[in-house]
């Protein structure tokens, strides 16, 4: 029996690779992959081949995802800095742009020249609403919400909301509500960005 061959067949090595050993077992696999250069190619060979399927198996995070860390990150920084927590009125067929005047004029909540496609900033949260005011340019690309309402109150420029195979276009003061479990997607439709108010309800 080679015990080198034993070692690197004990499973050790890849739970070292995924830094799951204990620190005596990390000590022990560092002392032999310094001593025995067949340790040390078979931890390199272990690593590449956890990254080669780690890129093979990788999920491209959706584009919305980023913009709304962003809005979250901004909104508690907003709240450590002193901001009062609000609470947005929620979205109803009967809802005017005037309801949100309070935020819509605050000129910390108004959209930077630098914005991508997407650009949020939050104006109430709680566990069952998050409002928020939201900037899209081009689309926001189809998704399904099964734990969630989506509602939308246009404030700027026009899109289209289209529904499983349903268009749905919307101007200025129209306000949509998106069913549940149903696939959707947004296109804006006018020059300017489109602006609007959004809200997410727990069902």
């Amino acid at each position: 029996m080679n015990p080198i061959t034993d070692f690197i067949e004990s499973g050790i090595l890849e739970l070292y690779v995924m830094a799951a050993t204990s620190p005596e077992e990390t000590l022990e696999v560092e002392q032999m992959a310094a001593a025995h250069p067949e340790v040390r190619q078979e931890i390199e060979s272990i690593r590449q081949s956890i990254e080669a399927y780690a890129l093979a198996h990788a999920v491209e995070p959706r584009p919305t995802i980023k913009p709304l860390v962003l809005a979250t990150i901004d909104y508690m920084d907003r709240l450590q800095k002193g901001e009062a927590v609000t609470s947005p009125p929620n979205l109803t067929p009967d809802s005017k742009p005037e309801d949100y005047a309070a935020w819509l004029s605050r000129p910390d909540l108004q959209v930077p020249s630098y914005a991508e496609d997407i650009y949020v900033k939050i104006i109430g949260y709680t566990p069952s609403a998050t409002t928020a005011i939201v900037w899209l340019k081009d689309m926001a690309e189809e998704e399904i919400h099964h734990d969630e309402l989506e509602l939308f109150l246009i404030l700027e420029g026009t899109c289209t909301i289209t529904v499983e195979e349903q268009e749905n276009y919307l101007s200025p003061g129209d306000y949509f509500a998106i069913p549940l479990h149903k696939r959707h997607m947004v296109k804006v439709t006018s020059a300017e960005p489109c602006k609007c108010i959004l809200q997410r309800l727990a069902a």
